[in-house]
């Protein structure tokens, strides 16, 4: 398992020996989707393979903040399992909202992806 520094994650786009690891650009658009305000406290990518298929497992948890922050996050997971993601050679399989927790400064949600290299 592999567990990305955030803070250069997104701006590298590429960390080292992951440059086949969608995990950059996904946390990017879950950002984009998530709006102002808000920080990825963690993201983890893991190799996953099946008989047929090879991918990444994806862990990522967000906070979002602010006054607006439990209204996002209801925008944030509403609809999440239906979103389009735009990703070089891997498509999102499955996504799911594991947690979502109020904290004292807004929202904390852990969600997870499965991506598929595409062939």
């Amino acid at each position: 398992m592999t567990s990305i520094a955030v803070r250069n994650l997104v701006r590298n786009r590429v960390n080292g020996n992951r440059a086949h690891d969608p995990l950059p650009r996904l946390l990017a658009q879950l950002l984009e989707r998530a709006g102002g305000n808000v920080a990825a406290l963690r993201a983890t990518s893991r190799p996953w393979a099946s008989a047929l298929f090879q991918g990444r497992r994806h862990v990522i948890v967000l906070a979002l903040e602010g006054a607006d922050a439990s209204w996002r996050a209801a925008r944030f997971v509403d609809g999440i399992e239906e979103a389009q993601w735009q990703l070089n050679r891997h498509f999102v399989a499955d996504i799911a909202i594991d947690d979502r927790r109020v904290t004292e400064k807004g929202v904390e949600i852990e969600l997870s992806a499965l991506t598929i290299e595409d062939w």
